[in-house]
């Protein structure tokens, strides 16, 4: 019969509890303290560390019952531990880990006091910093732990394995497998929750000095943690020794113990417990240093853009180019080809920046003068392209609809895309909010062949103008203003290819707007009416509302029906009709122009008012000379032709009309002007169009109901 010899226990729970209590914690650590004298020594743990953890995936036990690690995780040990100087590296601390194994061995084989052997083990480690203190007491314990194994895992097979194994009794320990599963379930959970929490530590150890350093709030409680930290995964190394000590020798006499079952699963509770609090500090610290480095991206991507440059790559590559590795950062989206950035290479780059939310109208609209300017001029079309630089919320996640919205808006693009959100440097984004006021709206922002922002937001002018704008400066952006007069072509004839016809042919052209049917029935049969009697040759066009809902498409049916007039074929075209008018407005408040002080502006206003009335309205117009009411108004001026008729010959047909307007003007009336909002442009004042009187301030927010 084998000798019993009486495995190392650790002390019961009850006791351990009493012994380790809030009080006591604090005279634990200053023992572990007073034995820390690190000499300056340091030396890079995670070579030792993979070694550590390949031993413990290889030694999970394979007897019937246990699932057996099928690819260890040092397949790349050439690759991460064997490098230059490591083995010199444990040569040099060789001798400490053999130390610590015996110390493992000796104290653990014949029982004792737990809390002892622990600071035995510390007092052998007393001149290493705490990351080096518990990697080199790990790899004491995985030395032993990974010999019990071997023999275990080669007795079958292995004839010197197999006498070895007998001198230990191992094969009785092994051949009650079942009875046995427990106690290394638990073994095996206790040993993983050391190794995160040493991973941890050594995380810990490894946060950049440049970004935080020992005195940081975020830094300082972390690590005030780390003592406590080691101290409890070394005195677990020294309860899984005992664990595994005690198996050896007792052959069929060993009795399994739920104690010390209990005793194991309430170390690894310990263990992942301070594991968890310290992740949570770690947390903390690697958000102040992703802060600090987005800080210092961005200073240094705002110093780049105002730089001087001979072309735009330097730009470009910053802009586009999150990672270096990222070498092909463009799609060529009708073909879903990635390119490199060279073919943007001393062009004119229009930046779209934008979420996920551009509407089709706009795309479609974009689409179709970007297509028209490759027809039309070869030399725009060698001297411009667009980019998409898709910008999203990354406070929520990114999810499967997002893609394929995402990828949905690619197939609709003619032009180049970031391949992916996710490649957008985040310093890109803060920049693109900062200095070019994205909040939401999508915007054109225009760099030169040099890489300079000549223009912050050049759709407004891409949706007056067209190509026409090229190259899309603000310098340019105010050449075409002061050339602009108000007059029908600017108003419209860029939403209808009619028009620039009704105007060669010299006719009246209305425009006219509203939802009211009844209204629009009464205005057509008077216009016309009025028109006939005048001898005027005359087009109508009806143009809606800025939110060309079901209530406007009803009227475009039935004015189609009834033959009223003419209509937009497509509310796509009626919404480009009202967003032009926006962007009238939005270009010129970029340049500080007034209401009282700017004709155009005043007209502007004027259109803008009559869409945010409920009421119909009337543009009539032909040459220089434009007339305009609403409503009530206009039918007045109409049924009363023959108040303003004789001055018809001698003034024109439009002139009158708007003498008339302006003599009968009612006293008391009241307009509503919605205006487009951006951030940073709404004016604090704004003086009514017709009257001169400064017009009461209110904020609206408007969804897209009809």
């Amino acid at each position: 019969m084998a000798t019993s010899i009486v495995p190392y226990r650790m002390q019961p729970a009850g006791r351990e509890r009493h012994m380790f209590a809030t009080s006591d914690d604090n005279a634990m650590l200053r023992q572990v303290q007073a034995t820390h004298a690190p000499d300056g020594r340091e030396f890079n743990v995670k070579p030792l560390l993979y070694i550590i953890e390949d031993i413990f995936q290889r030694a999970a036990p394979s007897f019937p019952g246990f699932i057996q690690e099928t690819q260890a995780q040092l397949d790349v040990l050439d690759d991460k531990a064997f490098q230059s100087g490591f083995f010199d590296m444990l040569d040099l601390l060789s001798s400490t880990i053999n130390r610590i194994s015996c110390e493992i061995s000796c104290k653990c084989s014949g029982g004792g006091d737990a809390h002892a052997t622990t600071l035995g083990i510390f007092n052998i480690v007393t001149s290493y910093s705490w990351d080096s203190k518990v990697v080199l007491a790990l790899a004491a314990f995985a030395l032993n732990y990974g010999e019990f194994w071997v023999v275990a895992q080669l007795f079958p097979v292995n004839p010197l394995a197999k006498s070895v194994a007998l001198l230990k009794q191992l094969p009785e320990i092994l051949e009650r497998a079942d009875t046995m599963k427990p106690r290394f379930e638990t073994l095996s959970n206790l040993i993983t929750a050391m190794l995160d929490l040493t991973k941890c530590i050594v995380e810990v150890k490894e946060l950049p000095s440049d970004y935080i350093t020992p005195d940081t709030p975020e830094m300082a409680a972390v690590t005030a943690h780390i003592p406590t930290a080691v101290y409890w995964i070394i005195r677990s190394i020294v309860a899984c020794a005992g664990q595994i000590l005690g198996l050896i020798g007792m052959g069929h006499e060993y009795i399994i113990s739920t104690t010390e079952t209990w005793e194991l699963s309430s170390l690894a509770h310990k263990i992942n417990s301070i594991y968890n609090h310290l992740l949570q500090q770690l947390k903390l610290c690697h958000q102040l240093i992703e802060e600090k480095r987005q800080i210092e991206s961005y200073q240094a991507l705002v110093r780049l853009m105002e730089t001087i440059h001979i072309d735009n790559m330097k730009v470009l590559n910053r802009l586009l180019i999150h990672t270096k590795d990222d070498q092909l950062p463009l799609v060529e989206c009708p073909t879903k080809r990635k390119v490199s950035i060279d073919v943007l290479r001393r062009k004119s780059v229009l930046l779209l920046v934008s979420d996920l939310d551009v509407s089709n109208e706009e795309l479609f609209l974009l689409e179709q003068m970007y297509r028209e300017s490759r027809q039309l001029s070869s030399r725009t079309e060698s001297q411009y392209e667009v980019v998409w630089l898709p910008i999203v919320d990354r406070s929520t996640p990114w999810t499967e609809a997002k893609e394929h919205k995402f990828e949905a808006l690619q197939y609709m693009m003619p032009w180049f895309s970031v391949h992916h959100p996710s490649a957008i440097d985040p310093a890109v984004i803060r920049y693109a909010k900062e200095k070019w006021d994205f909040r939401k709206k999508p915007i054109l922002v225009v760099l030169d062949p040099q890489g300079r922002v000549v223009n912050q937001n050049a759709l407004h002018m891409m949706w007056i103008w067209g190509s026409v704008a090229f190259p899309f400066s603000v310098a340019r952006e105010e050449a075409l203003w002061k050339e602009e007069t108000w007059r029908i072509d600017l108003l419209a004839d860029s939403v209808d290819p009619v028009i620039p016809t009704w105007i060669m042919e010299q006719k009246h052209i209305c425009l006219y707007g509203g939802e009211d049917l009844e209204w629009i029935r009464k205005f057509t049969a008077l216009m016309g009416a009025v028109a006939r009697a005048a001898g005027i040759a005359l087009e109508m066009l009806y143009v809606g509302k800025s939110n060309p809902k079901e209530k406007v498409r009803r009227s475009i049916s039935t004015i189609t029906v009834e033959k009223l007039s003419h209509t937009l074929p497509d509310p796509t075209l009626i919404w480009f009709f009202w967003v032009r008018l926006e962007s009238m407005w939005h270009s010129k408040m970029k340049f500080g122009r007034k209401v009282q002080q700017d004709p155009i502006m005043q007209e502007i206003v004027t259109m803008l008012s009559f869409d945010g009335s409920d009421q119909g309205w009337a543009v009539i117009s032909r040459g220089p000379h434009m007339a305009k009411a609403k409503d009530e108004t206009i039918l007045k001026c109409l049924t009363e032709y023959n108040k303003w008729e004789p001055n018809v010959p001698e003034k024109s047909f439009v002139v009158a009309m708007n003498d008339y307007l302006n003599e009968n003007r009612p006293p008391h009336h009241c307009n509503r002007l919605i205006l487009p909002g951006e951030a940073g442009r709404i004016p604090e004042k704004v003086v009514c169009a017709e009257c001169g009187r400064r017009m009461e301030e209110f904020i609206m927010y408007r969804c897209c109901t009809d």
